[in-house]
């Protein structure tokens, strides 16, 4: 091939969907009492047991956007081997991450004039911006051309719809997004945020269910409403910290996808949504209306 697919850290693959692929995943950095750490799709220097481990006992980690030069350093180990990059990664919706790497790509324009650099503005969030990059990236690994794949990626951004259900309160209370009040009475009656994803990726409260009982249906009453072309689709199941639920969920909807598949959440989306969070991504309609 003679160019390569990029994204970051925030896609929340895993390794195998990683190497399935041949997707180039940078890294983004997340912080812990005052310690820097890189993660990686493999977890090298922090596995998420122990990540989520933190937040259970109340140690509350910051993140980090990629950095101008990080982002060239990352794009020139494949510009000086004479390849051009395409990369996609955290929307502009959630992060500032995108346009700080607009600024290294004019930057290596100008150092690479016969080399193609784009950066697309993915418009998805966490696991949906992994089902974008898994589907995409099964297309790179079969050998479209870059400008197949850019095509690809601009047409499918859109047709990601995201449905979260978020199950810690105090770390949505931290981030601001809900008030003291509403997450010591959420968590007294059981009523958990069902949130959902905009046109340019940011995250939105859309409704909000109660109990543990009504998490899977709720995001398959919203599977089937919205997906499309089910019985010949790759539908992921997310979770932060709750593999048994995602299993249980993965279970319920088998038998109506081609294919599901497990992806952890981790540190970039984890430090803002805490333990317990359970999502379904797919391609469909994206509706964030309950």
């Amino acid at each position: 091939m003679d160019y390569v697919l990029m994204t970051d850290a925030s896609c929340d693959l895993t390794q195998k969907q990683v190497d399935e692929t041949g997707v180039v995943v940078l890294p983004m950095e997340f912080e812990i009492e005052d310690k820097t750490f890189l993660h990686y799709p493999d977890c090298r220097m922090m596995e998420l047991d122990e990540f989520y481990q933190y937040i259970r006992d109340g140690v509350y980690p910051k993140t980090t956007q990629i950095n101008v030069e990080s982002f060239k350093s990352y794009f020139e180990r494949y510009l000086r081997a004479g390849k051009n990059v395409l990369y996609t990664g955290i929307p502009t919706g959630l992060s500032g991450t995108f346009n700080t790497c607009m600024i290294a790509v004019e930057e290596l324009r100008e150092k690479y004039p016969k080399r193609k650099i784009v950066a697309l503005d993915s418009c998805c969030d966490s696991a949906g911006l992994g089902l974008l990059i898994y589907l995409a990236g099964k297309k790179y690994a079969e050998g479209a051309s870059m400008d197949e794949l850019i095509d690809y990626i601009e047409t499918t951004k859109h047709q990601v719809a995201h449905w979260f259900i978020v199950d810690d309160l105090d770390q949505l209370k931290r981030g601001g997004r809900i008030s003291s009040v509403a997450a010591t009475f959420g968590k007294a009656l059981q009523i958990k945020p069902l949130i959902s994803c905009d046109e340019v990726g940011k995250l939105i409260n859309v409704g909000k269910i109660r109990g543990k009982s009504n998490v899977n249906s709720t995001l398959i009453k919203y599977l089937k409403r919205d997906g499309e072309n089910l019985k010949k689709s790759t539908v992921f199941v997310a979770h932060a910290d709750n593999i048994e639920g995602a299993k249980a969920l993965r279970k319920e909807i088998k038998g109506m996808c081609k294919d599901v598949q497990i992806c952890d959440i981790g540190p970039v989306i984890g430090a803002h949504v805490g333990s317990g969070m359970l999502a379904v991504v797919f391609l469909g309609k994206r509706n964030p209306v309950a």
